[in-house]
């Protein structure tokens, strides 16, 4: 932590609230933050970290204040998750130029991966998790990443910025994006041949329309993620007022939440960011109100995370035989979460879904077993 300290702005928000008192059981009351004196990064689970940057974006102005806006409604909130420790390191300090506030930005999160801890950022800009990307790079780490958003950010631009940041995370080399996939985009506001770039690259897409048909279908694909990044455009106006650049459709308040908690649950993910958050457009703090609950629900998924059984404990989970196409398989569904898994020929278990088993029971081939056939090919 003494590495990283001075990155960080000097006065946290629990000293910038003046001293205001949480009752026992509510957030703001069991956070540790580095103030505390016995405070221990290896203790905590999930460790929050603000980084309001939007220089990579068109907004009027370089740095903001929403994470702190964000923890004013998170730290009022009640506590139900007994036995989950949650640190919260404060803001990343505004650099002398850009590029210095995402090296500090880089550091802190490498601080966070290298102490084994779920690192849950609050942006800023969406380009910022390039900088998260790139700690799991450095490592020369293999990852899977996923994005919730209502666009699809592959704009060729001059210098690296929130509409095509996607571009140099996905392409750029050494690579070491193992898959990809993209969640609740609008096709009126995507180019076609994004999609099929995508496809060429055998990641996988999943409009809106789709997701809010089957929102249970995300849960495998965020189950197998390490990185995730949650852009606040993916959810319609109306549940978050703050985006006046966002649309009047897209995914509920509440359908966010369970994104978040099935981010939550999985055991991969080390790593999550919600972006797009302007407090400067925020009436009443609703959209804050917003993220804050999202990330509630982030905590919930994690604590069912925790009582998911391994997969060598076979007697933990109930086995199908299923023939599909003269392909004999398994799916294994665990007694403890209900969540299912599927067997591919090279014997490798993959997250998926009841819909899944449901397919290939009357001897259909499930779409999400092809398409990890197709990636292995």
């Amino acid at each position: 932590m003494n590495d990283i300290v001075d990155f960080l702005e000097e006065t946290h928000f629990v000293e910038a609230s003046h001293g205001r008192r949480y009752e026992s059981m509510q957030i703001g009351a069991i956070v540790t933050t580095p103030k505390d004196e016995e405070f221990d990064i290896t203790l905590a689970d999930i460790v929050f970290v603000g980084c309001a940057d939007w220089s990579g974006t068109e907004e009027e102005v370089n740095f903001g204040n929403s994470p702190n806006v964000v923890r004013e409604e998170l730290y009022k909130m009640f506590y139900w998750h007994s036995g989950i420790s949650i640190a919260d390191i404060g803001n990343v300090r505004q650099g002398a130029t850009p590029g210095d506030t995402r090296f500090a930005l880089r550091a802190v999160l490498k601080e966070i991966q290298d102490a084994g801890k779920i690192a849950v950022l609050l942006g800023g800009g969406h380009d910022l998790m390039l900088e998260q990307y790139d700690v799991f790079r450095k490592a020369e780490k293999s990852v899977i990443a996923s994005v919730a958003d209502m666009l699809i950010d592959l704009d060729e631009t001059e210098e690296v910025n929130a509409s095509g940041f996607l571009l140099d995370m996905l392409t750029g080399t050494p690579n070491f994006v193992r898959h990809y996939s993209h969640i609740g985009f609008q096709s009126y506001y995507v180019h076609p041949q994004m999609l099929e770039t995508l496809d060429k690259l055998r990641f996988d897409f999943f409009r809106l329309g789709k997701v809010r048909e089957g929102i249970e279908e995300m849960e495998p694909v965020l189950r197998s993620s390490d990185l995730f990044g949650f852009d606040m455009s993916v959810i319609r106006f109306g549940d978050a007022p703050a985006n006046v650049n966002g649309s009047p459709n897209g995914l509920s308040g509440e359908e966010a939440c369970q994104l978040m908690r099935y981010a939550g649950m999985s055991s991969a993910l080390t790593s999550m960011g919600i972006f797009g958050y302007n407090e400067l457009y925020d009436r009443h703090n609703i959209t804050a109100k917003q993220v804050a609950q999202m990330l509630w629900y982030f905590i919930d998924g994690y604590r069912i995370r925790r009582t998911e059984v391994s997969m060598r404990d076979e007697d933990e989970f109930l086995i199908f035989n299923v023939v599909f196409s003269d392909i004999d398989s398994e799916f294994w569904k665990s007694k403890r979460t209900n969540r299912w898994w599927m067997r591919l020929p090279d014997g490798v278990m993959v997250p998926c879904s009841y819909n899944d088993y449901l397919t290939a029971s009357v001897g259909d081939i499930p779409e999400r077993w092809l398409r990890e056939q197709e990636r292995l090919s």
